[in-house]
């Protein structure tokens, strides 16, 4: 008998022998209680690290315990293959982004097969191959049919080094998520999903996953969404028809206003100084802040701002006030222009005091006194200065006067959500191409769904240069599928957040040609009982996968209404094991700091030498 164990010996005839054996193949059994266990696939970056181990172990161990408890149970792996940093091999070593990709995943496969986990790699999904990445298109197109995909040209925020647009879950503190170049604004014709249009569904069946999902990560989720109740009032601009639209939460302090004020990137804050002495000050400041990003400018504390030179009328007391343009105005929330009422909103007093302009308040304290002039009353109270709504309770006059200005046309009751349509141009090669073609006698014309997949083409000249794609004739000139005549094909691809969007519905059927998969195959699976994985992916993956179910329940691929019913979040590897608790006792922050000030906390004292 030998004294030692010969783990490589036993373990690797042990491996053969499964894998020979197809021991966690799994097939839909009717009769069994099916249990769908999932983690979050990898990025193939060439190696497995120990974030991945520990995230994989606690999927392992569920699978087969479940499995030896007689349950039919679904444990597949796949890749989420597409992606800059392949990009970014290909430009500062000439290896091809497939080749570079491919190999990885082979190294990475061996490495895993190696651990012994119980996947059935026959529902192996890689979402850079053509017989996957058809199915983004197809879904695209169903999207482009039902007008929730569609294309404009806005400001977004462009990485300069990856010279592609990233979407604002994807900015972290005013840097690219991939690779920390601060991002600055631009405006160019992107593609949009109208993720907007099922905001509130998307809030509402949080209510579901009480219990099942961590709070934390639910609590992320509806903050991004970002949900609020108030008025769209309308403010005319003195000797002109146009008009300045304000999204409010306090319709109660429009007797307040004193100042208007628009973000830079709001396309009335040039035209308005057009003609006046503060057209060339107007210009310079506008310009400064198009250099940064939204998240950039939203972390500035120091409050700028210029004077457009020209004025609105408030529509309720005719008083005339000044339109500004302001640093602290953000054109991804409301309208980008804000009704400023320095009395009640402390970031307006900070402006008002700093540029000298009136401070008027039109809401008292219910008890004790307040001085106006030194800082801001934000809370409810009794309304004054107000005309006839003088003497009322500031809560009740928020209806009244939304009332008020319905009733006289100034404007509306609104619904605003946080949560902005997603952008899904890239301006890349490594991704998805978008099924559009260009013709200039029939416009925008969507690829027949028979002409699916629009593949990549290798032979593309990486210089880190813009995008790749647009130097490829053969790709970009094509034939318009309606008249026949000469076209051309769009160049971007798209986010690769949409192709993990929906690959935990591909597992439930792999290997279908004829659509994404069967829906009673889906209906067998779905939803997935456990998905373990990171909390970063709260609002990014998670928010975008519920997306897709909903939009996929409605053109009838699915009956789920949430794709995953338990989420376990494992949490990071850490040099120490050490309770939440205390790590954030450690890194001197308070529970309430979010995901991404986390990060950026840690990042920064590694930096310092202080990984300990």
């Amino acid at each position: 008998m030998k004294k030692e164990y010969n783990f490589k010996e036993i373990e690797e005839k042990l491996l053969e022998e499964w894998e020979k054996s197809d021991i966690f193949k799994t097939e839909e059994d009717t009769n069994k209680e099916k249990f769908y266990v999932l983690e979050m696939f990898p990025y193939p970056s060439g190696r497995i690290h120990m974030g991945h181990v520990r995230n994989y172990a606690i999927g392992d161990v569920v699978n087969r315990y479940l499995k030896m408890k007689g349950k039919n149970t679904l444990h597949p792996m796949g890749w989420d293959a597409f992606g800059m940093p392949a990009e970014n091999a290909a430009i500062k070593s000439g290896v091809h982004p497939a080749k570079w990709t491919y190999e990885n995943i082979d190294h990475m496969k061996k490495e895993l097969k190696r651990l012994g986990f119980s996947y059935d790699w026959d529902r192996e999904v890689t979402t850079c191959d053509p017989e996957y990445y058809r199915w983004n298109q197809w879904i695209f197109l169903k999207m482009y049919e039902k007008g929730v995909a569609y294309r404009k040209s806005a400001v977004v925020n462009w990485c300069p080094h990856d010279m592609t647009v990233l979407a604002n879950e994807q900015v972290i503190e005013g840097k690219c998520w991939r690779c920390d170049t601060p991002v600055v604004q631009k405006e160019i014709p992107s593609w949009f999903l109208r993720i907007t249009d099922y905001a509130e569904v998307l809030l509402d069946d949080l209510e579901q996953l009480k219990g099942k999902w961590p709070e934390a990560v639910i609590t992320m989720q509806k903050n991004w969404i970002g949900k609020s109740t108030g008025a769209t009032i309308k403010f005319p601009v003195e000797d002109s028809t146009a008009t300045i639209e304000v999204f409010t939460t306090r319709p109660d302090t429009v007797y307040g206003v004193t100042f208007m004020a628009l973000a830079p990137e709001h396309p009335m804050a040039v035209e308005l100084a057009k003609g006046t002495d503060q057209e060339e000050e107007v210009l310079r400041f506008v310009e400064k802040y198009l250099s940064m990003s939204t998240r950039e400018r939203s972390i500035v504390e120091e409050k700028e701002g210029v004077f457009t030179g020209r004025y609105a009328v408030n529509p309720v007391n005719g008083e005339k006030i000044p339109i500004w343009i302001a640093n602290y105005i953000l054109w991804g929330y409301g309208t980008g222009a804000i009704m400023a009422v320095p009395a009640h909103d402390e970031r307006d007093h900070q402006f008002a005091k700093k540029y000298g302009l009136p401070i008027k308040p039109v809401i008292k304290p219910l008890e004790g006194e307040w001085d106006f002039e030194e800082k801001a009353y934000e809370e409810d109270g009794i309304m004054i200065n107000s005309d006839g709504f003088d003497g009322m309770n500031s809560s009740e006059a928020r209806e009244k006067i939304t009332q008020m200005i319905e009733e006289k046309g100034f404007g509306e009751k609104t619904v605003n959500f946080r949560l902005r349509d997603w952008n899904i141009s890239r301006q890349r090669y490594w991704g998805t191409p978008i099924p559009i073609i260009y013709c200039d006698e029939c416009g925008t014309v969507p690829v027949p769904e028979k002409d699916l997949p629009v593949v990549l083409p290798e032979n593309v000249e990486f210089t880190g240069m813009g995008n790749p794609l647009q130097s490829v004739e053969e790709f970009v000139n094509t034939e318009c599928p309606r008249c026949g005549k000469p076209a051309r094909r769009e160049t971007d691809t798209m986010d690769t957040f949409i192709d993990s969007s929906w690959y935990f519905l591909r597992y439930c059927d792999p290997h279908n040609d004829k659509a994404p998969f069967d829906k009673e195959k889906a209906d067998y699976w779905m939803p997935v009982d456990l998905y373990i994985g990171g909390i970063e992916h709260a609002v990014l993956h998670l928010l975008y996968s519920r997306f897709f179910t909903k939009f996929l329940r409605e053109i009838g691929l699915v009956d789920i209404e949430e794709p995953f019913s338990k989420l376990l979040t494992q949490g990071m590897v850490l040099k120490k094991w050490i309770k939440i608790e205390k790590l954030l006792e450690i890194l001197g922050v308070d529970e309430n700091i979010t995901v991404e000030e986390l990060k950026e906390k840690i990042k920064k004292l590694s930096k310092e030498g202080k990984d300990e």
